[in-house]
């Protein structure tokens, strides 16, 4: 093999392994670096993550590999969101209105650990841990990276190279130092909210505390709860809080103030957290950000995927889905073009680079949705009226249902699409008020008229 064969790929994980194991297939050999110890090996985890939420764009990718099954056999289904408001009983809100259509609880370690063991079966893949990128040259491929164990230089040469080292890719800030060249464009906005991650363990016998079918959210005014299942019985929990203010990181200091928070907001859940103090006083307190940037190619050899080029925040639960749906789209150009590089990087990025904007935005749209929305009487009537079109007209998709239900639909259409049935909905519900006034005949007027216009 010469160096005109080799294929570079910077970061190991979910989007480069991923990447990695469907080029092999191709027959391509491939090295792939990464800054981390092998999570196999170690006792690091895959990062600082709530738990992934795996639906048909990922699941679409992972077949494309052979992996369907047996990251299937990971996962939890999650049939629906199980809403805990501060007073009143809790409810289940399907995610669908038809049958077979849920999202899958799982956790990122699991499933990259699979992909690498997968990868490695390959006998073309050649996995190198502990190595960071420090720098390339993006005209002559050359990548200089640095043994984290030994502090010695590594220089690389690859004819084609990826960056998918996550959001805060050194990969991205190899094109940054030489973005006057390039004219690259780079975007980082933040949430005035951030996130801590807590847990709600299995009872003594390993069975749940809380229904393992569902996506739990505790709403409230300005912030929120969620809480996820894990194949242990446990679930991971995460608070969703302002830095600053009133009822915000900043305010929750002591052992006391921690307790009379959550016995204010969260009770229900404060119950089952007997390790909350430890959990909160340990994790860090992490921001929420989404990354916009542009060019993800350069030169037709060098390309930025995954969350290197579009990190978003986890409310949608499309950030890895859309990872690995890169992985898919560039598959299909790679058919396209006949393994011509330079044609496949420049159509990959103007192709995806839409569609990944549209992600982001509806990302942080549902932030909002999840936060309020949820403890919103018109919003949740508008729900059941979306919930019971999918169950009358199976051809009918609400916006939710096209991000994570339709693989074969682009992200920008459903937001587009999706957009305007919202509009029209949230209006029929205020009208509406209750259900009992709700008339379908009407509905399906209005939403006819987006067909037509």
């Amino acid at each position: 093999m010469n160096d005109s064969d080799q294929i570079i790929i910077i970061g190991a994980g979910l989007c480069g392994t991923l990447l990695a194991l469907r080029l092999a297939q191709k027959g391509y050999n491939i090295t792939v670096f990464e800054r981390r110890p092998d999570m196999r090996k170690s006792k690091i985890s895959a990062g600082r993550s709530i738990n992934l939420a795996l639906s048909d764009r990922g699941l679409k990718a992972l077949d494309l590999v052979g992996l369907k099954e047996k990251a299937e056999n990971l996962v939890i289904p999650m049939t629906g969101r199980m809403i805990h408001p501060m007073e009143g009983n809790s409810s289940k809100v399907n995610y669908s209105g038809r049958k077979g259509e849920w999202i899958n609880s799982i956790s990122r370690g699991g499933l990259n650990m699979l992909l690498l063991d997968e990868a490695e079966k390959t006998g073309l893949i050649d996995i190198q841990f502990n190595a960071e990128c420090i720098e390339m040259d993006l005209e002559s491929g050359v990548v200089m990276l640095e043994d984290k164990l030994t502090g010695e230089s590594i220089e690389v040469h690859g004819s084609v190279i990826f960056g998918t080292d996550g959001a805060a890719s050194s990969a991205r800030k190899a094109i940054m130092d030489q973005s006057p060249k390039y004219r690259f464009d780079f975007s980082q906005k933040y949430l005035d909210t951030g996130y801590k991650e807590l847990e709600i363990p299995a009872w003594p016998d390993g069975s749940a505390r809380l229904d393992q079918n569902a996506l739990h959210i505790w709403p409230r005014p300005g912030f929120m709860m969620i809480a996820l299942p894990n194949m242990d019985g446990s679930f991971t929990v995460t608070l969703f809080l302002p830095f600053e203010g009133e009822n915000s990181f900043e305010t929750l200091r002591s052992d006391e103030d921690i307790s009379t928070f959550f016995k204010k907001y969260f009770y229900s859940a404060y119950q089952q957290m007997p390790d909350l103090l430890e959990d909160f006083r340990c994790n860090p307190s992490s921001a929420l950000g989404t990354i916009k940037c542009f060019p993800w190619q350069i030169n037709g050899k060098y390309l930025l995927m995954g969350d290197a080029a579009h990190a978003v925040v986890p409310f949608y639960g499309q950030g890895m889905n859309a990872s690995f749906e890169d992985v898919f789209v560039l598959d299909e150009l790679i058919e396209k073009h006949d393994g011509d590089w330079s044609k496949i990087l420049i159509e990959y990025q103007e192709i995806r680079k839409i569609d990944t904007d549209a992600i982001a935005d509806l990302a942080q749209d549902n932030f909002y949705e999840m936060r309020d929305g949820t403890a919103d009487p018109v919003f949740m009537l508008k729900r059941r009226i979306e919930l019971h079109l999918e169950q009358i007209n199976p051809q009918y998709y609400s916006k939710y249902s096209m991000v994570t239900f339709r693989a074969d639909l682009p992200y920008h259409y459903a937001m587009v699409k999706g957009r305007k049935q919202d509009d029209i909905l949230m209006n029929y519900a205020r009208e509406a008020g209750i259900w009992e006034n709700v008339d379908m005949e009407i509905i399906r007027t209005r939403l006819n008229s987006i067909s037509e216009s």
